[in-house]
């Protein structure tokens, strides 16, 4: 039986590149997702052997998104893929449920060795990762991020991209003092103070590529 594949990636370019490189082998895929609510709907609805879970996604990000595909649907196994190389981060998607966790560079050979491993029910991490400072991680049990709306995760994502909140308003088609009030929010939530801390905070949990 081939293996079925949901693929949850918000750049349609990576969706149809994965799709491409995944062509001639044992694959079928079942679906493609491009935000993290539609790939929790899909993995639930479609039931694939194996979710690609990118990170940084709209709506929900590639951790909140796994955790709820975890819960709902707990025999599919996700595999992280993404450019994030942060071993903290590693850490957060392994705590809610990742299978495996792999960088976008890998080969095509090392793509088809960590599905294979993952569909076999083994976990996986990908070259370049430090094993041992995700276990140090996940030994601390600190690795839950601050759970932030879907809403207020595209907000941050705009911010450290270098948008105003005029701009964020235009982009998003809301109001001004809407952006304003998830600003103040956001810091809230985080104790940070200002626009550059918000951009540090979002480029170290691999929330924006």
């Amino acid at each position: 039986m081939p293996v079925r594949i949901l693929i949850a990636e918000d750049q349609l370019l990576v969706r149809q590149g994965l799709a491409a490189l995944l062509k001639p082998e044992d694959v079928e895929i079942v679906g493609e997702a491009e935000d993290g609510e539609a790939a929790v709907a899909m993995a639930r609805t479609l039931r694939p052997d194996i979710v690609l879970m990118d990170l940084t996604m709209p709506v929900l990000d590639g951790v909140e998104a796994t955790r709820r595909i975890k819960r709902v649907a707990p025999q599919v196994r996700v595999l992280v893929l993404t450019i994030a190389n942060c071993e903290r981060r590693v850490a957060e998607a392994l705590a809610a449920g990742a299978d495996g966790y792999a960088l976008k560079k890998l080969g095509h050979e090392e793509l088809m060795a960590a599905i294979s491993s993952v569909r076999a029910g083994k976990s996986y991490l990908g070259p370049g990762i430090d094993a041992a400072q995700v276990k140090s991680h996940l030994e601390e049990g600190d690795v839950n991020p601050v759970s932030l709306t879907g809403r207020e995760s595209e907000v941050l994502r705009l911010i450290a991209q270098g948008l105003k909140n005029r701009e964020i308003a235009e982009s998003l088609s809301i109001a001004v003092k809407t952006v304003e009030t998830h600003r103040t929010k956001i810091m809230q939530k985080l104790d940070l103070h200002n626009s550059a801390e918000l951009a540090t905070y979002a480029i170290r949990r691999g929330l924006i590529d």
